[in-house]
């Protein structure tokens, strides 16, 4: 069953996307959303130019805070109800629907979605808060989950379970439902791959207008803020890195250097398409990051299966006091953890949705949800259980920098450190630089994929042209950043990005309900249709 638009022309094989559409410099561009994104965007950059980044950056902060403590039971219960959501509809009788039809085919193989599904989604995260994260909830440095004992087996279980969680099912939930979203409105009912298209079987027509503008273009911002925050947060890692294992100066330039090769490799994938691009190079980092977790796996095998036991037992037993927002004691780790975590979630749900939505016609919807909850889950405990492990193992037996500082002095050096303690830590070390420079390669290819769609009216194919400025503006901002204040100037825009989940949240809620609305009437009987 199509659904009806008096605007736009509904198709599953020719999105056209009405009047609003121009073209100009050689693109194809939804006018109202290009210009206001584009203009907000500027204007974001002037007013941070023309203020001191420590100023903004403190102003930002507070409204940040009150918009996590205030509202924390928005963001609670927002990542618990789309949980129950996606459950739900993978175990009903709609878990069959196929994305695309009962005839559609594949386009990639499984291996390759899930391996796109990482680049695009928490690979990165991945590395960065692999140990800093874990050692992070053990030693006490910004608090404890559910006041568990520092430096305790019941401390450690707690440090385990409580970050498998804020990767885990909960997580995958939020990006899953988007993607499903909008894939299940574009394949299913020849809608455009924009965010407006979720909203259709609530506001009708009216997404195509004023409605539909503002939806698309808080898509636009929270995307395009967060891979600036990605590529100047990764560029200063992986200086930290390059600086710390090779010796050079972690200067700005060197952080700038990173950032345009980033920027370069990121332009060649985007050049080359999708095959030749996003999907070759997330087979690439797969590889890499399979060899890289098998080798200190093996040099750490009774530790890490005691870790992977642990991890599973801490997160199975407090999954439910971990996902409520009342009661806690715990409120300064849950708000700086657990809170800011599921609106980071949210925030950038619209990349990750609208590119996976690309990527997965032709799976029904329940292989669709099990296979985003459940392997990113499993693989997820497993990096945490080696690396997060390991890294908790020498703060206990007092190995290396971890060991003898008893915790994390430098959240971006964390894996570095923990690195060292192996003789041939400076190979791992390379590895581990190598995956973060080609991880943020394939978030900004496939994010400024998105931003294309979303700026064109949801069109799947854009000229080249295109496809460049929007991964150019994510990098220039990274660096203007960087610039400016450093990684103060990032972290502010890294807290306006997470103000912006606070409304995105409940747009994510709409859009389940509007899911089910559209998936109930694949139920009608034929002859009805």
């Amino acid at each position: 069953m199509k659904f009806k638009s008096k605007k736009y022309s509904i198709d599953s094989t020719d999105y056209q996307v009405g009047q609003d559409n121009v073209s100009k410099w050689g693109m194809d561009i939804h006018s109202n959303v290009f210009s206001v994104s584009v203009g907000l965007s500027l204007l974001f950059i002037i007013t941070l130019l023309a203020l001191s980044p420590s100023e903004a950056k403190e102003a930002i902060n507070s409204i940040k805070n009150a918009a996590l403590t205030n509202f924390d039971y928005v963001f609670m219960w927002g990542a618990n109800i789309l949980l129950l959501f996606a459950i739900g509809i993978a175990a009903s009788p709609l878990g069959k629907i196929r994305l695309g039809g009962d005839k559609a085919t594949t386009d990639y193989s499984t291996l390759s979605w899930v391996s796109m599904l990482f680049a695009a989604g928490m690979g990165i995260g991945l590395i960065f808060w692999g140990v800093a994260e874990p050692t992070a909830f053990y030693t006490d440095w910004f608090g404890t989950p559910l006041n568990a004992e520092a430096f305790t087996e019941q401390g450690r279980e707690m440090a385990l379970g409580a970050t498998v969680f804020h990767w885990g099912l909960h997580a995958w939930a939020i990006y899953g439902m988007t993607a499903l979203c909008l894939a299940y409105f574009v394949y299913n009912k020849g809608l455009p791959l924009s965010m407006r298209s979720v909203f259709y079987p609530l506001f009708g027509d009216r997404v195509w207008g004023k409605l539909g503008d503002v939806i698309d273009v808080m898509a636009v911002l929270v995307t395009l803020f967060g891979l600036a925050t990605s590529l100047g947060l990764g560029g200063s890692q992986a200086a930290s890195g390059i600086s710390h294992v090779l010796g050079f100066e972690n200067s700005l330039f060197l952080q700038q250097a990173i950032i345009v090769l980033i920027m370069g490799l990121a332009i060649l994938s985007i050049v080359r398409g999708m095959d030749g691009g996003v999907k070759l190079l997330s087979n690439i980092n797969m590889g890499i990051a399979f060899v890289f977790l098998a080798l200190v796996f093996i040099l750490n095998f009774t530790t890490v299966l005691d870790s992977a036991y642990t991890a599973i037992i801490g997160y199975v037993k407090n999954i439910i006091p971990l996902s409520s927002s009342t009661g806690r004691e715990d409120t300064q780790w849950l708000h700086g953890w657990t809170v800011f975590y599921w609106a980071w979630w949210v925030a950038y749900a619209p990349c990750f949705g609208m590119f996976v939505a690309r990527i997965s016609k032709g799976r029904t919807i329940r292989e669709f949800l099990v296979y985003v909850l459940l392997i990113p889950t499993l693989v997820t405990t497993a990096w945490m259980s080696v690396f997060g492990g390991v890294a908790i193992d020498q703060v206990i037996n007092e190995i290396g920098v971890l060991g003898a500082d008893q915790g994390i002095t430098d959240v971006s050096l964390s894996l570095f450190y923990m690195l060292d303690a192996y003789s041939f830590g400076t190979v791992l070390s390379l590895l581990a630089v190598a995956l973060i420079i080609i991880f943020f390669v394939t978030t900004l290819d496939s994010g400024s994929i998105v931003i294309d769609s979303l700026t064109s009216g949801g069109k799947l194919e854009v000229p080249i042209k295109q496809k460049l400025v929007w991964a150019n503006i994510a990098g220039i901002i990274a660096m203007l950043m960087l610039w400016i204040g450093g990684t103060e100037s990032i972290q502010a825009l890294q807290y306006i990005t997470i103000i912006a989940a606070l409304p995105f949240t409940f747009i994510l809620l709409l859009g389940s309900v509007s899911l089910v609305k559209g998936l109930l009437t694949e139920l009608e009987p034929k002859a009805k249709r």
